[in-house]
């Protein structure tokens, strides 16, 4: 009796991505993404099965939370990454190949289904970047001429690129990414020392700054950093992401909390905490969102952020505990400084005062400035600390008043 292989089908190729692409961060609330539960219902050789896909996340997008489905055109690398489950010679992983009509396909059949409602494509390397990039730039542009798909796709640039193929996916896609992984080009050896940190990736993030510029292409850009494998500090981190903020446009850094994985170099390394990964964040999004300089952020002795306070609550507890702020005549970037007021509030407050002067918590409520009691102690209010009202005080403390 004679045996013969069956290939898998897509759907079974995307189930034996498992959860490694969980390592891919895409959406606004990276510390929240997780997979979907979505449950796919196919029709293959007369069987029909319903198994949630790991590789469909639920990702906070700008326009709410979507179901993405995270591909690869294929598992197979070249490259020796020493954190990546998909590294050359890790025998415990099995490889699959998607070409770019089978992924667009199916990633169509899916989209039209209401499982997914966004596509990142990435891949491993296989017979050099160029040639894997153009398979992934061939995949969304099916999609969006084949398929007519005018929904959100972010594409992985690779490697060593070429800047034609980053137009062009600039071009198709509503984001591209460019993952330096490490903070530094020393990191980045240590890391993978088959990449090149400045002419491989660091020219590519400044090809994409110049087309957005030039051209206006609409794809935003990011990157990410794997943290705590080889000892980054996150002062390298931080200092490397406000530069790619103010000088590149970069739209979000991820930093990717390292988990070791078996058949792996790094796989008796410990697990980064997960309160470091958080804080990195808060730490970025002040660089990003609310006007702070690098120098704004403090750092204990072992060039990282405190773990027991988010960096706005540890500025304040040192630059305002004594000297508060006076909430009418702050500028936009003092009231950024405020912990529990963010950009909404601060622009809300500044339109405020225009009315007249702010005397009362219960105003900036009003104003929509949600944590009012994070704010309070580093405030004045017409030259006075705000009074303390009553409905800001649990209401054990009420009755004790009485």
């Amino acid at each position: 009796m004679m045996n013969f292989k069956v290939a898998p089908d897509p759907y079974q190729k995307l189930s034996l991505l498992d959860n490694h692409m969980a390592l891919e961060l895409a959406g606004t609330e990276p510390q929240t993404e997780g997979p979907a539960g979505t449950t796919v219902t196919r029709d293959s050789a007369s069987q029909r099965t319903n198994k949630p896909l790991p590789c469909i996340s639920e990702v906070t997008t700008p326009a709410g939370k979507k179901p993405l489905l995270k591909a690869m055109i294929t598992t197979a690398c070249e490259r020796n990454c020493y954190y990546c489950p998909f590294r050359a010679g890790r025998n415990k992983m099995q490889r699959i190949t998607f070409s770019p009509d089978e992924m667009a396909k199916t990633y169509d059949v899916m989209q039209r289904s209401q499982l997914v409602d966004g596509l990142f494509l990435s891949s491993g390397i296989i017979k050099g970047s160029v040639t894997t990039q153009d398979k992934i730039i061939d995949t969304a542009a099916i999609l969006r001429q084949k398929y007519s798909y005018r929904g959100y796709i972010h594409l992985k640039i690779m490697p060593g690129a070429e800047y034609e193929q980053i137009r062009r996916a600039m071009q198709l896609a509503d984001r591209v990414s460019v993952n330096l992984e490490g903070a530094t080009e020393e990191r980045l050896q240590r890391l993978a020392p088959k990449k090149d940190y400045w002419n491989e990736l660091i020219q590519r993030l400044q090809w994409i700054g110049a087309l957005q510029k030039r051209e206006h292409l609409r794809a935003s850009a990011v990157t990410q950093f794997v943290v705590g494998a080889v000892g980054d500090t996150d002062v390298e981190l931080l200092q490397v992401s406000e530069r790619l903020y103010r000088q590149f446009g970069l739209r979000r850094a991820y930093y990717s909390g390292f988990h070791p994985i078996s058949q792996t170099p790094f796989e008796t390394l410990t697990t980064t905490q997960a309160m470091r990964q958080h804080r990195l964040y808060q730490a970025s999004f002040l660089l990003r969102d609310y006007d702070w300089q690098f120098e704004d952020l403090s750092f204990g002795q072992d060039a990282n952020l405190r773990l027991d306070v988010d960096p706005k609550q540890a500025w304040a507890d040192e630059h305002l505990r004594d000297a508060p702020v006076e909430i009418n005549r702050a500028s936009r970037i003092e009231l950024l400084h405020i912990p529990g007021i963010g950009p909404k509030g601060a622009d809300a407050i500044i339109r405020g005062r225009r009315h007249g002067h702010i005397r009362e918590l219960s105003q900036l409520r009003h104003m929509g400035v949600r944590d009012i009691k994070r704010a309070a102690p580093y405030l004045l209010l017409n030259g006075r600390a705000p009074a303390q009202q009553l409905h800001l005080f649990p209401q054990r403390l009420m009755q004790a008043q009485r």
